[in-house]
């Protein structure tokens, strides 16, 4: 335990503490030899049950494990590496502006940063980011009643008035400790005046004067406030990271919950520490005494839909089983689950398909069963598909969240997610019509079961024959030849591929060109993706496969490199010209910045027609 009892480490408990306060409790207030107030003796003590202890104010989560070292903060390992390296070489900026999104640190960081500039102890004598051991100013600062740190809420103070009053404090050296700090949370809620007149002052302010300011709204910092800083990006804390830490703190809290609910409020809290820790205060009061709390505890608290019920959802609609997929979102509903939440699950679910397509089950971020169903899924459809159902996902979470009942338009999209769920895709569309098949044959779908795929049906046996009749007699694109590197970039020109024809001019110094295979040695500083891009556009304009690679010597100029020395050359050819000469030695100092060459003269002159009428007769001497 430190000199500070308040400042101690939560993370640490000492039953030496304990004891010494329960027998601080329990000693009398009264000598048994003292007389009392009429002068009889007091009675002898006779054993008794404890005075019950009055509790104090329960401290929440979030506040009783605020981080108290920079060791302590989570998800932020690139911010605490950057800010120990310039304590340990000096060079400390004179102000800092941290952002992020709620409950990532921000104000713990600019709380540890104002300890760290005044960071004094027996043996440290000068800022450090080493807060294990508690300084001179330490205690004082955490708890808000340091003379020389001033912590404000810009969104309580947000005038002119109130930054002139800060500023004219601003010049005084400081009482106690090495710097004057200045934090400033919700930074964004100043004022256009108030911002004004704090820029000459955060440009050059006095050297015992420091800067931290916290905001969530960065983009309304005014950019000659952020130039003047030095910005801190707080990242969102992952649920990999989030949830071993809230374990650690269920076992600190001496509380029994199951692994599943703490996944599921690592998940909900959105990169929030702050916000886990609240969920986690709330779900440790859900469970019965001396049982852990359930994910089914957590679930219900968080309003969330049965995770193996939406995924039964996705699977209908994968299916297009439209008479299972809308009872199954009535019974979610009726439970109490938020169609927005349900559609976001969907839309996890379509991410977590292609991803496992991709890197396997393992990079789904699902419980083990569900990345297994998942990544059966994503087996059996295309990318293309994927990719379509994401987009009318994303575009059916807008819907509901805008719409005025949103159950009515969740069941909407569901509808609609499983009547395209088996349509073709347009690549597949094209290649019939290339074939001359029919567009309506063997891929058409015949309509959700139990659905409406009566007027489908209608529709195709009433149109079959109009569409065949209608079909256009497509034939297949002529395949491109190439047969020399000229026609590769004249190619790469008609396509109006600007960049990559910039790159191959530049970079490429071609060693030997055959149809389907090109050589070229890299010149310096050539694009890393410029071979592999170059031959996934030649594939896809001349529908065969290119084997494009590199040589470490051996190449010719590139283009690049011999438009420039023809144009050094001719630059020569133009100063060596007699002309030239005399005419720099005329003007000294002249230079020549650019030249072209003279175009070809044009003939104007309008050709008078003749007539046979006007032909001159023929001198007949």
């Amino acid at each position: 335990m430190s000199d500070f009892p308040e400042a101690d480490d939560p993370f640490a408990t000492d039953d030496e503490d304990e004891r010494a306060n329960a027998a601080l409790f329990e000693h009398s207030e009264r000598d048994d030899l003292t007389a009392d107030i009429f002068g009889d003796t007091a009675p002898a003590k006779t054993p008794s049950a404890p005075a019950p202890l009055t509790s104090e104010a329960y401290t929440v989560l979030a506040r009783k494990y605020r981080p108290r070292t920079f060791e302590d903060l989570i998800g932020q390992e690139a911010m605490v590496r950057t800010l120990s390296h310039a304590f340990a070489t000096g060079r400390i900026a004179h102000a800092f502006m941290l952002t992020g999104v709620r409950g990532v640190g921000k104000t713990t960081t600019a709380r540890l940063l104002a300890r760290a500039l005044n960071y004094e102890s027996e043996t440290v004598h000068g800022p450090s980011v080493d807060l294990t051991t508690f300084g001179v100013h330490c205690q004082a600062i955490i708890e808000g009643r340091h003379i020389d740190v001033l912590e404000l809420d810009a969104a309580s103070r947000t005038g002119v008035d109130a930054m002139r009053e800060l500023l004219e404090s601003v010049r005084y050296a400081p009482v106690e400790a090495r710097y004057k700090v200045y934090v400033i949370d919700e930074v964004h809620m100043l004022s256009t005046g108030a911002f004004n007149a704090l820029l000459k002052t955060l440009e050059e302010p006095p050297p015992h004067a420091k800067f931290i300011f916290a905001t969530t709204e960065i983009r309304k910092v005014p950019v000659t406030i952020l130039s003047r800083c030095q910005r801190f990006d707080l990242r969102r804390v992952e649920p990999e990271t989030l949830a071993p830490h809230l374990e650690k703190i269920c076992r600190l809290e001496g509380a029994q919950i199951e692994p599943d609910a703490i996944a599921l409020i690592a998940r909900a809290a959105e990169g929030s520490v702050r916000d886990s820790l609240s969920l986690l205060d709330q779900a440790l009061v859900q469970g019965d005494e001396g049982q852990p709390v359930s994910g089914e505890l957590v679930r219900d608290m968080l309003g969330l839909a049965d995770r193996s019920a939406t995924l039964n959802l996705f699977e209908n609609i994968i299916s297009g089983q439209i008479q299972d997929a809308l009872p199954g979102f009535r019974t979610l509903y009726g439970y109490g689950a938020d169609p927005s939440q349900i559609m976001g699950d969907m839309l996890e679910y379509c991410h977590a398909c292609s991803v496992a397509k991709v890197l396997g089950a393992e990079a789904t971020r699902l419980p083990k069963e569900a990345a297994e169903r998942v990544t059966l899924l994503g087996a059996a459809l295309s990318a293309g598909t994927l990719s379509r159902l994401w987009t009318l996902m994303l575009k059916a979470f807008e819907e509901v969240r805008r719409a005025p009942d949103p159950a009515a338009a969740t069941e909407m999209a569901l509808v609609r997610f499983c009547y395209v769920s088996d349509l073709p895709g347009p690549e597949a569309l094209l290649k019939r019509l290339q074939n001359g098949e029919d567009l309506l044959a063997g891929g058409t779908p015949q309509g959700p079961t139990g659905g409406g795929g009566g007027v489908s049906a209608q529709y195709r046996g009433a149109n079959s024959n109009a569409v065949v009749m209608m079909r256009p007699h497509m034939q297949a694109a002529p395949q491109i030849e190439l047969n020399s590197f000229a026609d590769v970039m004249a190619l790469i020109e008609q396509k109006r591929e600007i960049g990559l024809r910039v790159d191959v001019e530049r970079y490429v110094r071609l060693v030997s060109f055959m149809p389907g295979a090109i050589t070229f040695e890299p010149a310096p500083n050539m694009p890393a993706d410029l071979v592999r891009k170059l031959s996934l556009r030649l594939k896809e304009w001349t529908g065969q496969r290119w084997l494009i690679a590199t040589d470490g010597q051996g190449g010719a100029e590139s283009i690049y490199e011999r438009d420039k020395r023809e144009a050094d050359e001719a630059r020569s050819a133009v100063l060596a010209d007699p002309f030239m000469t005399q005419l720099m030695a005329t003007f000294p100092g002249a230079k020549m910045t650019g030249f072209r060459k003279k175009p070809k003269p044009v003939d104007t002159t309008p050709e008078i027609p003749t007539s046979a009428d006007e032909t001159p007769d023929k001198d007949d001497d």
